[in-house]
């Protein structure tokens, strides 16, 4: 069986160049199936897959947050924690320019753009996740604590 070669996104070369142990994770993406799909054609529990989302608060000023893919973000709560008047999703075609990634397939490693990154606290806690590798159907598989060394992320409570 020939091996799949996994493509050179500007988010596998990020880890590969920081030494990151992981693994490529990919599957048959489906249009707007989200963390549901991944978890299923990969077998893995969707609290564990963990979604990229760009926002942007009040003033337009963009950011990152990661969160379960099984969960929710509550709006109000970051809103709150970030002490802005409101938090809302970024049009894709401004998440695509901000990110240098497609939608469905934005990773928190290497985009275009340096976002601030919020991470929902749980995710730290995990054994393992699976995360966007750079590339509509393409996660990577790796230590949560990548994220706390990579990003340097801010952590949030704000799931629902």
């Amino acid at each position: 069986m020939a091996k799949e070669k996994i493509p050179a996104t500007q988010a596998i070369r990020l880890l590969k160049q920081h030494k990151v142990k992981f693994t490529p994770r990919p599957y048959k993406y489906e249009e707007k199936g989200g963390t549901k799909v991944s978890a299923r054609e990969l077998g893995i529990d969707e609290f564990h897959i963990i979604k990229t989302l760009v926002m942007e608060d009040d003033r337009q000023r963009p950011l990152l947050i990661l969160m379960h893919g099984s969960c929710e973000v509550s709006l109000k709560q970051l809103a709150r924690q970030l002490k802005v008047k409101q938090v809302t999703p970024c049009p894709a075609e401004k998440a695509d320019r901000l990110t240098g990634y497609q939608t469905g397939g934005i990773s928190p490693f290497g985009t275009k753009q340096q976002l601030p990154i919020y991470i929902e606290e749980t995710i730290l806690s995990l054994d393992n996740i699976c995360i966007n590798g750079g590339r509509r159907g393409l996660l990577v598989e790796l230590d949560p604590q990548v994220l706390n060394n990579l990003l340097n992320p801010t952590r949030v409570n704000v799931a629902n």
